[in-house]
């Protein structure tokens, strides 16, 4: 790899960027100042609500590219450069396939704010930790926002005990596991790895000048993308394999070792 060829760094955020007490370390934005200065520029690329992405980078978020909810979503800034929306008659569906699935629950995610019921109450503090915005509504199937994802929360495994009744409608709907407890549904078309597509036809920034950074396999179309992939050593066998090269865990500042051996 060659350094001064990098025009763009993109990371993920949970898992990746933030390490296990959900925070960006305050190394990270002393390099991003850093790789500024060198015109790089930066996108956050997260399953998160655009809302709580900017939260945790608040202070950059007027200088960031932003993908939301697995690429549904493109901002920089208020400037919206892509929304990908489920359409409503598969939202109903899935709502209801959801319901019969033991311990699963639903999140609708909006343009927005982000909704769920009272049954999700259980486990608020989780919820609150990657939604900024959300309401409580009795009946999601009335929710008039633009809904751009559903993430579904199960408190054992979402791997295990969600996603084996979710796969079976992959040709309709993106199904991720995004993580431990969640899986994610989105748009066919609404990714990580399109969203980048589009952001780097965009800003003129080739695929041979990225740098991408994951963990979960909502992060593998972009990994698969680029040529400068890195997978984190906490990584899902999936992102490791797929990876062209290697760091350090999200609590070992897997992120800022690479960023420092750049500049």
């Amino acid at each position: 790899m060659n350094p001064s060829k990098i025009k763009m760094v993109v990371t993920d955020m949970d898992g990746t960027l933030l390490n296990s007490n959900h925070q960006v370390s305050d190394r990270f934005f002393e390099l991003f100042h850093e790789l500024s200065k060198k015109g790089i520029q930066f996108v956050a690329a997260s399953g998160r609500q655009y809302h709580s992405i900017v939260e945790k980078l608040k202070p950059i978020k007027e200088q960031i590219y932003v993908i939301a909810e697995n690429g549904a979503l493109v901002k920089k800034q208020e400037e919206e450069l892509l929304v990908i929306p489920l359409q409503h008659h598969l939202k109903t569906k899935l709502l209801d396939t959801i319901d019969q699935i033991d311990g699963a629950h639903a999140m609708l995610c909006g343009k927005y704010s982000a909704y769920f019921d009272g049954s999700s109450t259980s486990f608020f503090d989780e919820i609150k930790e990657y939604y900024e915005k959300f309401e409580i509504h009795d009946d999601l199937s009335h929710v008039s926002d633009e809904i751009i994802k559903i993430a579904v929360y199960h408190k054992l495994s979402a791997e295990n005990y969600i996603y084996p009744e979710l796969k079976k409608i992959e040709e309709q709907v993106k199904v991720k596991v995004s993580g431990m407890h969640w899986v994610d549904l989105n748009h066919i078309d609404a990714n990580k790895g399109f969203a980048l597509d589009k952001l780097l036809a965009d800003t003129g920034v080739g695929k041979d000048e990225v740098m991408v950074f994951g963990d979960y396999n909502n992060d593998l179309e972009m990994m698969q993308l680029v040529e400068h992939s890195f997978a984190m050593q906490n990584a899902h066998p999936t992102i490791q394999e797929a990876a062209k090269y290697q760091t350090a865990s999200n609590d070992d500042f897997g992120v800022e070792r690479v960023l420092e051996t750049l500049l």
